[in-house]
């Protein structure tokens, strides 16, 4: 998929990234013998959002800036 996603599609997506486990979360022991899938669900989902020049690691505090820390930096 080379096309970027309209505005209201990307938030929708960043929306749903906020809520999917951390691929460091997802184990065997957790969902089975279906983590892989999930694990390259997350993946997908980061690539997309990497194609509309969004970075995963900063979706979170986009979507919940109340619930994020301030940087230390």
């Amino acid at each position: 998929m080379s096309d970027k996603l309209n505005s209201d599609a990307l938030q929708a997506l960043k929306i749903a990234f906020s809520y999917m486990p951390n691929a460091i979360e997802v184990t065997k022991y957790e969902y089975g013998d279906h983590y892989q899938v999930v694990l390259q669900h997350i993946e997908t989902v980061k690539e997309i959002l990497l194609l509309n020049d969004v970075d995963p690691e900063e979706v979170y505090g986009e979507i919940n800036p109340e619930l994020t820390p301030n940087s230390s930096y």
